[in-house]
Formats: structure tokens, sequence, C-alpha cells
């Protein structure tokens, strides 16, 4: 795809979305200035606005330190569950015995487990790292062990007539037919692994826009908070976007079908 047919992708898709947030942002700079709000109870988003240009740098340094807890989170959550789900998939004792614990594993709230992972590793990157990674672990898990599982039985009776062995099934028919259901795992769990960072900067990081959200708190700096909740949608939002065009380039290479791989 070009670059101009992107933008004129782009533009199509996305002109109503920012219509729509700009209509919300000029009614709430009216209602917040026609009303007098207070700039610590609700800052119009000029002043968040200025305040993202006059403290550009400092979001900067926080931005990047809760990608790369982003990041990590996420390679460490869908690839332990990719990991699980393949294993499940091939063997119905694994699936029995692991099951229940990938499901017993998500009824634990992860803001009680935050302050574990802090007291067990420290303030610095991991215990984020690993609360981002168990938040996108489950997603992964169970759509992709549904994709690998619910193949039509009329092509798996087609393999097995063709002398196919188990390897051959898996990387011809179940993957493929699994890669649209990891896919949607993925770009949900791209988005859980930065709120799962964020809830560990909450609990204990000198770092991150999660630490900052606290400390503007603390100081009733308002405009700031909004400032770095603009960023972090923002970021979470491009990091959907590139999940989302990896799909599309991959699911078109191999024509979107399971016929397609085989």
């Amino acid at each position: 795809m070009t670059l101009r047919q992107t933008l004129r992708f782009a533009t199509r898709e996305y002109t109503l979305s920012l219509v729509f947030i700009l209509v919300v942002l000029g009614v709430w700079e009216g209602l917040v200035r026609t009303l007098n709000v207070a700039d610590y109870i609700l800052p119009p988003p000029s002043r968040i606005l200025g305040r993202l240009v006059e403290a550009r740098q400092i979001l900067l340094g926080h931005t990047l330190v809760t990608l790369q807890e982003t990041i990590w989170g996420f390679v460490l959550g869908a690839g332990a569950g990719m990991t699980c789900a393949i294993a499940m998939a091939r063997s119905r004792i694994v699936e029995r015995m692991l099951y229940p614990l990938v499901i017993s594993s998500q009824t634990f709230p992860k803001e009680a487990l935050a302050p574990l992972f802090v007291v067990w590793f420290g303030v610095g990157m991991l215990p984020k790292v690993v609360i981002a990674g168990l938040i996108s672990f489950f997603p992964v898990v169970v759509n992709t062990t549904r994709g690998l599982l619910s193949v039509d039985p009329l092509i798996l009776d087609l393999m097995r007539a063709l002398s196919a062995g188990q390897r051959q099934v898996s990387l011809k028919v179940r993957l493929p037919n699994a890669v649209p259901y990891l896919f949607a795992a993925l770009k949900m769990c791209i988005t859980l692994s930065v709120i799962g960072a964020v809830v560990g900067e909450f609990v204990g990081a000198s770092a991150g826009l999660g630490h900052l959200i606290r400390l503007a708190n603390a100081e009733l700096a308002t405009d700031l908070m909004f400032a770095a909740l603009t960023v972090l949608g923002c970021m979470g939002t491009a990091l959907f976007l590139i999940v989302d065009g990896l799909e599309k380039t991959l699911l078109r290479r191999w024509g979107g079908t399971m016929e397609a791989a085989l």
C-alpha cells in the first residue's frame, strides 16, 4: 500500500471520529469557561494542550518508560499465552491440567497483586512487565486455543486421507485457522498491557506515566494529569493500529483464509 493510499484510507476511516472528538472538545471548552469551573477540578482542553507543549520533555521521558514496560509485558503475555494454547490444543491431558489454572489466574485482581510483585521484584521495570504480561496472558490463551481447535472436521478428514502428520496439520491447517483469533486477542492485549503497566506504576515506581499521574494528583495539577492521560490514550491507540496493520498485512499475504494456506 502506497503512502497516498494509506493517507486516503486513514482519512476515509477516521474523519468522522476526528470530527466527533473536535465537537466534544469544543463543547467541553465552552461549558468549562461558561460555568467558570476551577482548573483544578476540570481544566479546559486549551489549557491541557498548553500543558502538553510546556511539559513535553517530561512527558516524553515518562512515556518512553511506560512504552517499554507495555511492549515487554505484551511480548511476555502473548508469548506465554500462545505457548500454553499450543500445548493445550495438542494434548487433552495438558488442557485439563492447565485450563483451570488459566481461569484461576484471572480471578485475582491485578491491583491487589501489584504490591506483592513490588515486594518480590522491587520498584524497577520488572513488576510492571509482569503485571502487563499477566493481564495479556488470558485473552491470548483463550482465543488462540479456540482458533486451533475450531477447525472444520471435513478439512481434518481430508488431511488424514492425504496421510498428513500432526505437524503438517498444525502448520497448514490449525495455525492459519487460529491467526484471526490470535490477532483479535493481540489487539485487545496491547491496550490491556498499557493498563497493566500503569497499574504497576501507581503502586510503586520512580518513572512512567502512571507515576507522573500519581504525582500530579497529589499536587492537584489536573491539567498535567489530563496531559498524561492524553499521551496514554494516543500511545494505546497507536499500538493498537500497529497490531491491526500487521494483522491486515499477514491476512492479505495468506489470503485471509485457511484454504489459502493449504
